[in-house]
Formats: C-alpha cells, sequence, structure tokens
C-alpha cells in the first residue's frame, strides 16, 4: 500500500469532516448564539487540514505523475462541502490498484 495515499486519504476525511463542522456547527454557533470562539477554533483547524490535503495531493501528484487536471480535481474537492469525500471514493480506487 502506498503510504503517500493512505496519508491523503486520511487528510481528505479529515479536511471534510472539519468543513461541514465549521459550516453547519461553528457558523450557526457565531451568528445565531453569539459564540464566534468556535469558528475561531473549527477555522484554524480547519486551515491547516485543508492545507495537509493540499501539501498531499500535490506529493501524491508527483510521486504517481499525475496530471494538473487530477490535482485541480483534489483543489476543487476541497473547496466544496463533502467533495473531499466523493475524491476519496476515487482514491480508495485507485488505492486497490497500485
Amino acid at each position: 500500500m502506498n503510504k503517500t495515499l493512505s496519508w491523503l486519504r486520511k487528510a481528505g476525511i479529515a479536511e471534510g469532516i472539519s468543513f461541514l463542522v465549521l459550516l453547519f456547527i461553528a457558523m450557526p454557533l457565531k451568528y445565531y448564539y453569539n459564540q464566534p470562539m468556535a469558528v475561531k477554533a473549527v477555522g484554524w483547524l480547519h486551515g491547516v487540514l485543508f492545507i495537509a490535503f493540499l501539501w498531499m495531493a500535490w506529493k501524491y501528484k508527483n510521486d504517481k505523475n499525475k496530471s494538473i487536471r487530477w490535482l485541480a480535481v483534489a483543489l476543487a474537492a476541497a473547496l466544496v462541502p463533502a467533495g473531499t469525500f466523493l475524491f476519496d471514493k476515487k482514491l480508495k480506487r485507485e488505492e486497490v490498484t497500485v
């Protein structure tokens, strides 16, 4: 099994979860219940996980000679809520063939 692919998948799942928590828990807490600390904490964590996911995608792209288009799809997945979960399905299929 490819360690970079495994870490990419883990980073993607973590990034996707943090994005959903930010959008559907932290943001409502901030705007409806005047609790801005939730966005500050979850936003910071999400930012770190976002960068980690993109770093691992870049590393995997270079290790496996993936195209720029593949990297663009990874980036797009990170920008769309739950996109990394859909991207993970593609990575899971790739993991079987590696």
